[in-house]
């Protein structure tokens, strides 16, 4: 897998790139398709970032860890085609130009720059971990720091299932992350994923943050997803 990942990153260097959507030549994902993929625009809760009012009906009940959410994307069509070539394909090239479709004003205020890490094991299997690569890349961008190692999964959790509900998925991930205080107190964090369905995953690391010491957590996702048929 290092020789694989090593591999794909020496191509991407010496090859230029192809656009994923519409084939031309000079980026992996070109300018003028990514003005095409489906924004997540308001009116939407400011909490989670689901359509609808704010705060919508399960945040008004049981608020998440973070203060605040935003999502470039929603979670269809050619959004959906470039994460997954992220994610399974190991095109790693994506990430700088997802990156940068990303809301500038999520940076305003923030301290840090934290990715949701995956588990050793399941790291170790892809490669690399794609909500990294996005997190270094807007960090990069906005002249903020990043720190990989400020949160860590401990414990491998099961894939969430396609259908379970905000509190299942809350149920499945408790406990699932630890933070480091000597890296977050006291810091305003931004959190950042590649996919975000119900929060649940970026509600239990933002709650291990913000039991480390982080002054306010808020999350950043590519793409944000379980909106079929709303």
């Amino acid at each position: 897998m290092l020789l694989q990942t090593a591999t794909r990153v020496a191509l991407d260097l010496i090859y230029p790139q192809r656009c994923l959507a519409c084939g031309g030549w000079g980026a992996a994902l070109c300018a003028r398709c990514g003005r095409w993929l489906p924004r997540a625009a308001a009116p939407r809760c400011a909490r989670c970032w689901e359509p609808g009012p704010s705060p919508c009906r399960e945040c008004a009940r049981r608020a998440p860890a973070f203060a605040a959410a935003r999502a470039a994307c929603v979670m269809d069509g050619e959004a959906r085609r470039v994460v997954h070539a992220l994610k399974y394909e190991g095109l790693t090239a994506l990430a700088p130009a997802m990156a940068a479709l990303l809301p500038d004003e999520a940076a305003d205020g923030c301290d840090l720059v934290v990715p949701v890490p995956l588990h050793g094991g399941r790291e170790r299997a892809r490669g690399f971990n794609q909500a990294a690569l996005l997190a270094r890349a807007f960090a990069a961008a906005h002249g903020l720091p990043y720190d990989a190692r400020a949160a860590r999964r401990v414990r491998n959790t099961p894939q969430l299932a396609h259908g379970m509900g905000r509190a299942e998925r809350r149920a499945v991930m408790a406990g699932a992350f630890a933070a480091q205080r000597a890296r977050v107190d006291g810091r305003r964090v931004l959190l950042m994923d590649d996919v975000m369905t119900t929060g649940a995953t970026l509600d239990a690391c933002a709650r291990a943050l913000r039991e480390a010491g982080a002054r306010e957590v808020r999350a950043l996702v590519f793409a944000r997803a379980g909106e079929e048929g709303r």
